[in-house]
């Protein structure tokens, strides 16, 4: 079965009081260059960013990342990301903090966990 990994760039950034709000972009692009060298079981992570976030990473696929700019709020984007994986059949892990977010993910069939659950395995 194929893995997938949906990542709230905001949450997951924002989780660490290291400066991040200083330079929005600059912590996207950090957290997207962990995620590629990442030891990750998954087959595929899908990196949602919103805002400022945005200018840090083109959209696009760059190895196993795949980044998606979100029009607006990143939730809608990340619900439907998770939701599209899991229709083609892909087991989906969402990772934020934000538990309506969360909940709203679950309801698609995905597993929700927080962004710690990332860090420890990035660290």
């Amino acid at each position: 079965m194929t893995t997938a990994l949906v990542v709230d760039g905001a949450n997951v950034v924002g989780s660490r009081p290291d400066g991040w709000w200083r330079d929005r972009a600059g912590a996207a692009r950090r957290l997207h260059e962990r995620l590629l060298v990442g030891d990750l079981p998954q087959d595929l992570v899908v990196l949602v960013l919103e805002g400022a976030g945005k200018g840090g990473v083109p959209a696009g696929r760059d190895g196993h990342v795949r980044v998606v700019h979100a029009p607006g709020n990143g939730d809608e984007a990340i619900v439907a990301e998770a939701r599209s994986a899991a229709d083609r059949g892909a087991r989906v892990t969402v990772v934020t903090a934000d538990r309506f977010l969360q909940a709203r993910v679950q309801g698609v069939g995905a597993t929700a966990v927080g962004p710690t659950w990332l860090w420890d395995r990035l660290d």
